[in-house]
């Protein structure tokens, strides 16, 4: 039977325990279980079978059983694999709706990681998809350009709407000190009745139509779809793609993201390295806004093609909560994304096929805020922190001749 050093270097199975990807997928995991218990509670087999529960537990235990796991399947068929559906096509049909929707989330939540890398908190990614969104709708309804060029623009005029957006941030920030949190907090604000006021004018309002919406962008103007018309998944997918890269090289290859690492992690070192926080703050900015814009394209020129005052659902604020659960790692917050955007595709299914409110998908999403927020708790559930605190005091007191138990043999010699 193997063994665990009990001193040195701490070994393999260590060091992925103590790891926070570890702790970021046990979070996922206690928040669909506890998602699960939730379902049960509220099933009403369950609460029929729990009247008779001390004469036949059975009954209650496989009615919560089957409800917590139809919905989930009901979720993975939505998200995706549809093991039901007769056609190839239609059984990959659900992920590439998990794609479409985890593609704006992946922008916005590579913004709002950026932002964390360089210490600061960026509640804005709301806003900054707002005006990126505006300013793509506008370029693709108001001007009438061939089709590569007119992309080229949409996604150009995203991007500088939601850079202006956050770098005025950062500008303000760097400028007067001015707290990061309440600036975006507010920009939001700003930003929403901003875009409900220019729907209401003829800038922007469809032509013959008393709502707020704007016209349809142009056909030049759409993202084309990847794999044909049958399914939704677009080019802002791939986009999402490059921009992980993206902000993979910027952090790990270039010397502004380790700039922008140095005054994240110790701003009073880093100024006195000579780095030029002011200058750090704006780009950071700057470029984190100008990722949550992408995510307007991706939504107004991908999927719905016109604007409306909630262009921007709750990819913002769910941008905060996947670049958490990435920790900040542009490979980590892709991943993320993906898993919300099959929370998003598969909540739709678990509603139509097993009845179960779709309000549970935004509860395991809190649920795994609140387990990321506290990895002691994540920790002590699944019994991590026993392990890790017999290690650390194995690494600080290794074994020598003088306090090692005598082995076997010699015990045994010494009995006879």
């Amino acid at each position: 039977m193997s063994k665990e050093p009990s001193g040195g270097k701490p070994s393999l199975l260590q060091r992925m325990r103590q790891s926070n990807a570890v702790v970021s997928f046990l979070a996922v995991v206690l928040s669909l279980v506890v998602g699960g218990v939730l379902i049960a509670v509220t099933d009403e087999e369950t609460g029929a079978a729990a009247g008779y529960f001390f004469s036949r537990p059975g009954d209650m235990l496989a009615a919560a059983w089957n409800a917590a796991g139809g919905a989930y399947a009901a979720m993975f068929r939505g998200a995706i694999f549809n093991y039901q559906a007769t056609g190839f096509g239609e059984m990959f049909r659900p992920l590439t709706e998990t794609f479409t929707m985890a593609a704006p989330l992946i922008t916005a939540s590579l913004g709002v990681a950026l932002a964390f890398r360089a210490g600061l908190f960026n509640i804005g990614a709301q806003g900054q998809i707002i005006i990126g969104a505006g300013l793509a709708a506008y370029v693709g309804f108001a001007w009438d350009l061939p089709w590569p060029l007119h992309i080229l623009l949409v996604v150009l005029a995203s991007m500088i709407g939601g850079a202006f957006w956050g770098g005025l941030v950062g500008w303000i920030k760097a400028k007067t000190g001015a707290h990061e949190v309440i600036l975006t907090i507010m920009l939001n604000y700003v930003a929403v009745y901003l875009l409900a006021y220019i729907l209401s004018t003829p800038l922007m309002q469809r032509p013959g139509s008393s709502n707020p919406v704007s016209p349809i962008v142009h056909d030049s103007a759409k993202f084309p779809l990847i794999f044909g018309s049958d399914y939704r998944v677009h080019l802002g997918f791939l986009i999402g793609i490059l921009a992980t890269w993206g902000v993979w090289w910027l952090l790990e290859r270039s010397t502004i993201g380790f700039e922008l690492k140095a005054v994240g992690a110790n701003p009073a070192a880093a100024r006195t390295a000579g780095i030029n926080t002011t200058r750090a703050t704006v780009i950071a900015m700057v470029a984190a806004g100008a990722l949550a814009g992408l995510a307007g394209a991706s939504q107004v020129n991908g999927t719905e093609y016109f604007v409306t005052n909630g262009i921007a659902a709750s990819i913002g604020f769910d941008a905060i909560t996947v670049a958490l659960l990435g920790r900040s790692n542009p490979l980590g917050v892709f991943g993320a994304a993906l898993l919300f955007g099959a929370f998003r595709a598969g909540g739709v299914a678990m509603q139509s096929q097993t009845g179960t409110p779709i309000d549970i998908v935004l509860v395991v999403q809190s649920l795994i805020v609140l387990f990321i927020a506290a990895p002691p708790l994540v920790r002590t559930v699944f019994g991590l922190n026993a392990r890790r605190k017999r290690t650390e005091a194995a690494v600080e007191n290794p074994p020598t001749p003088e306090n090692q138990p005598p082995s076997s043999s010699l015990t045994a010699g010494s009995s006879l």
